[in-house]
Parts: C-alpha cells; structure tokens; sequence
C-alpha cells in the first residue's frame, strides 16, 4: 500500500493529518523512499500517540517511528536505514479456513496479522521485502 492510502485506515484520524504527514514524508525521502511509497504502517498500542513505518528500498528497510503530538512540539518522526543483509525477517505463512485467508508475517520485529483483504496487503509488503533481500544476495549487483 502507498502511504497516501494510510491515512483512509488510520484507526485514530490524528494519526496521518497532513501536519504529521509534513514531518513523516521528508524522513522517508532522506533515507532514500521515493514520494509516496509503499509502506507499512503498524499503529501499535496507542496509534494516536505513536506508531512505525516500514518501506522498503534499493538501499534497505527503512523504519520510521512517528510521534503525533509532541508537547509544546507538535509531530516529530525519526528513521534509520537498515541494510538489506541485516534486515530480520520470519516466515510468510498463510492458513485458510471457513473461507478466510489468515496471515502472519515477521519484520524487525514487528509483527503482521491479517485476514482477507489485510491478509492480501500483508502479503504483498512481504513479497517486496523478500525480494529486495534477494536482489541483495549472490550475484547482485552493488
């Protein structure tokens, strides 16, 4: 997913205003994400205070915590790059039942679950992780 779709699924409205965005969009640029990229954003326990971007690029994973409403601040985000050979990354796995696909999934430990049309999501963020991992593998080019 884009991170102009994110906003739409925020479960808290604050979460991705576009004054959280203006401090969001520029870390992600610095560290090497096109405009507007796919990500992953995993709101965590309190999505109106803080959560964590996940995007994937040549270069590596970037991760991106965002605070909403820093006191006497307003939003503050903050990233690093993380090499594609030390990226940590779990299993893809899927399970179907009653007509539902289930899924889970393993990055710097964050961890993905989701059904249906989530599941669907997932597993595409996934797929592009595991292939920029092995672009970075034997026989890439660096």
């Amino acid at each position: 997913m884009r991170l102009s779709e994110w906003p739409e699924r925020a479960p808290n409205k604050s979460s991705m205003t576009p004054k959280v965005l203006a401090v969001l969009e520029p870390v992600l640029t610095s560290l090497g994400a096109q405009p507007d990229p796919s990500c992953w954003v995993a709101w965590g326990d309190d999505p109106a205070a803080r959560y964590t971007v996940l995007a994937a690029t040549p270069a590596g994973l970037i991760q991106a915590v965002v605070r909403v409403n820093v006191p006497q601040e307003g939003p503050r985000a903050g990233g690093k790059l993380i090499r594609w050979n030390r990226v940590q990354t779990g299993e893809l796995s899927v399970e179907i039942a009653a007509g539902h696909r289930h899924i889970s999934f393993q990055c710097e430990n964050v961890v993905f679950r989701g059904s249906d049309d989530d599941a669907d999501a997932i597993s595409v963020f996934a797929l592009e992780v595991y292939a920029a991992i092995d672009r970075q593998g034997p026989g890439a080019a660096h």
